[in-house]
């Protein structure tokens, strides 16, 4: 049943408050129909007399306790005595008189008038007496920030030897700290004198640790911007926002927080970015904190290399599929292709390198009509975002499988920038070995360093040039480090923490969110990516019998061969295995003629005999100053991991049983090897391990 309501004609408002003529109006109606009522039924006069007596006191009263104007307080009073007089003459003589309704009249007047001069006198009390409450409240904080002016004036003279002159104080919202903005003294003098000082002068400052006093550039290089943090909010652990809200690659992707409580964005259109943190920094949850942004842009879609069993990636595609790899209606991925092998990271780089190329060609329309170089980025046209986790490891690797996935990291880095294709890589460590890339450093210009306290493999001099006073310890707390982008100077920031239920939540919120890639790039990406989730080139997310892809610079140990302990002899895969030993010594006997077979080494120098000729290949007794069997043992054992290489904890776990070496045993045979040639070191960190000279 549908009702037609009428809309024409004035609305009344029955709860609004009287103003002065209506508020005149009822008083003289009210007093009116009160004299004629009264009038007709013979009402004693006097009640309304003692009735407007009665509410000239109550207004009174009333006016005193809300410390209304005195003058406001007369007008409430007078208008009911007077009031209150005419009913109780008009009940006398009869209301219905000229001279009755004509004085009947001018009080109404009277009444609206001075209501009128009485509410403007009370406004402009009011209006006062916030003004006065601001002066009180703008002069109380200006003497707190003169005092705080005049502080760091004498500080920055007594640690820096410069006389600042202060311009402006600002107070951070909730306390955490201030800025002040100063104008440097004349002769040159430039922010940088303050800013590598900061330590000195936190300390002067007796800040709290995780506190800092960063100086950086101001509105001109005449004037200089100090921070100064009072609350350290890096001790804390903040929760990702709640708040899933569509972003842009345009309007930046928020990372985590500064000192003061801001959110610090990371501007990727066209720049890449570098994340470098060491094993318990908090890196691994940074990575699901940068996807959870991407996730929430309108135009980007991520896709995500990651070497390590997929882990980075996993969290963010198994919501969106069921245990047999069938999608589940009405969610997407949080990311657009996983790659968790050496196989399908090449396709991906591959499908990459074509989409680049491709879109230069397919969108010179498109662009000239922008009247841009830039590929304009749009929900129809998505900006695509490569997250590699330890990555700069992979491009400082000099095994031959990883070196063709560096090659094409840096071929996308090289050529994609003008056509929306970035790269996000990750590190354990700000050294030279991930630095010194000449193209990763010119075009990661976004970058952090999640230190948790380590100084180990931190060098934020390298990793931040230009940059003073930062030291590792100044964030010794996990999902704490420094951030700097182009937009913004190198600073302390405080990561988010993303738990697995909310990246399964964040997910399913983004699913409305998420672009398709285009039909041009996905024509050149070809079946390597619209087959992505193929259920059979997504079986190892579901599969837990088999181990998932593993990247070839991870250590080997006994596990990786499997529910077997002890070698593993992948490199001797292609030939035909020998009978299992009935025990460990036939074991042992069978693996070392197969390595005499395959490596045409020699016998132990006891059982050589002068008639038997040295046998051609490999000789390795010359290797084994100590004759030691557990060192001949371990030798074996590194040329027997072939071209992957192992390391000391691997070699360590399977010659324990036997001889009882200890790691730090096999580390100076390792290192020993190392320097005189016999094996390659690759790697750093927990990522190190050695290949014998034999697959190099």
């Amino acid at each position: 049943m549908t009702t037609n309501t009428a809309t024409s004609g004035p609305v009344w408002d029955w709860a609004a408050g009287h103003g002065p003529v209506t508020g005149a109006l009822s008083a003289t109606t009210g007093a009116f129909a009160l004299a004629a009522t009264g009038a007709a039924t013979g009402m004693p006069p006097a009640w309304a007399l003692a009735a407007g007596t009665a509410g000239a006191i109550g207004h009174t009263v009333t006016g005193l306790r809300a410390r209304l104007a005195a003058r406001t307080i007369a007008l409430r009073s007078a208008s009911w005595l007077v009031g209150a007089g005419w009913t109780t003459w008009a009940t006398a003589s009869g209301p219905l008189s000229w001279t009755a309704l004509g004085s009947l009249a001018v009080i109404g007047v009277g009444i609206a008038t001075t209501a009128r001069s009485t509410g403007l006198h009370e406004e402009a009390r009011e209006l006062e007496a916030l003004e006065a409450a601001g002066r009180q409240v703008a002069a109380e904080l200006s003497a707190e920030r003169r005092t705080i002016a005049a502080e760091w004036v004498d500080r920055i003279q007594r640690v820096c030897g410069i006389t600042l002159r202060v311009l402006a104080v600002e107070m951070w919202p909730g306390g955490m700290g201030f800025t002040i903005d100063a104008e440097l003294p004349p002769g040159g003098t430039t922010y940088h004198r303050i800013a590598q000082e900061q330590a000195k002068l936190s300390a002067d400052a007796r800040l709290p640790h995780g506190c800092t006093a960063a100086a950086g550039p101001g509105i001109d290089q005449g004037r200089v911007l100090i921070d100064v943090t009072t609350k350290n909010v890096l001790e804390q652990e903040v929760f990702y926002p709640s708040d899933y809200s569509r972003l842009s690659i345009h309007t930046g992707i928020p990372w985590g927080l500064r000192t003061n409580a801001d959110e610090i964005k990371a501007y990727l259109r066209e720049q890449c970015a570098l994340v470098v943190g060491p094993t318990g920094s908090g890196k691994t949850n940074m990575v699901h904190t940068i996807l959870a942004g991407l996730a929430r842009a309108e135009d980007v879609l991520t896709f995500v290399i990651d070497l390590n069993a997929g882990s980075a990636g996993l969290p963010w595609v198994r919501p969106a599929f069921t245990a047999t790899g069938a999608p589940v209606d009405g969610v997407r991925p949080g990311i657009d292709w996983l790659a968790a092998s050496h196989g399908e990271a090449l396709t991906m780089l591959n499908a990459l390198v074509r989409i680049a190329k491709h879109r230069k060609i397919a969108y010179q329309d498109l662009m000239a009509k922008a009247n841009t170089d830039l590929l304009p980025i749009s929900a129809q046209i998505p900006q695509i975002m490569l997250v590699v986790d330890e990555g700069a490891e992979i491009l400082t690797s000099t095994d031959p499988q990883v070196k063709k996935l560096a090659a094409g990291i840096l071929e996308v880095i090289r050529i994609a920038r003008a056509m929306g294709v970035r790269t996000i890589l990750t590190a354990l460590g700000a050294t030279s070995s991930v630095l010194g890339n000449l193209l990763l450093r010119r075009e990661a210009k976004v970058r952090v360093a999640l230190t948790g306290g380590e100084k180990e493999g931190m060098d934020l001099g390298k990793q931040f040039p230009g940059s003073h006073g930062l030291r590792p310890e100044q964030a010794p707390y996990k999902g704490a480090g420094f951030m700097g982008t182009p937009e913004s100077s190198p600073a302390l920031f405080k990561s988010w923490r993303i738990l697995p239920n909310q990246i399964s939540d964040i997910v399913t919120a983004t699913t409305p969110i998420h672009p398709t890639l285009d039909a041009q790039s996905a024509r050149a990406a070809g079946p390597a990516y619209t087959d992505r989730w193929n259920p059979d080139r997504t079986r190892w997310m579901r599969d837990t019998t088999t181990p998932a892809p593993v990247s070839p610079d991870a250590p080997r140990t006994a596990a990786d061969s499997g529910a077997r302990s002890g070698l593993n002899l992948s490199a001797l895969r292609d030939q035909a295995q020998p009978a299992p030993a009935a025990d460990e010594e036939a074991a042992v006997a069978a693996f070392m003629d197969q390595i005499d077979r395959q490596f045409g080494t020699t016998a132990d120098p006891a059982e050589d005999t002068p008639d038997r000729p040295a046998a051609p290949g490999l000789n390795l007794s010359a290797l084994r100053p100590e004759n030691s069997d557990a060192r001949h043992a371990a030798l074996q054992l590194l040329i027997a991991a072939g071209a992957e290489g192992t390391g000391a904890s691997a070699i360590a776990r399977a010659l324990a049983d036997r001889f009882g070496t200890t790691r730090q045993t096999i580390v100076g045979w390792l290192k020993e090897w190392a320097e005189s040639g016999e094996a390659v070191r690759v790697g750093e960190g927990t990522k190190t391990r050695y290949v014998h000279r034999t697959h190099t």
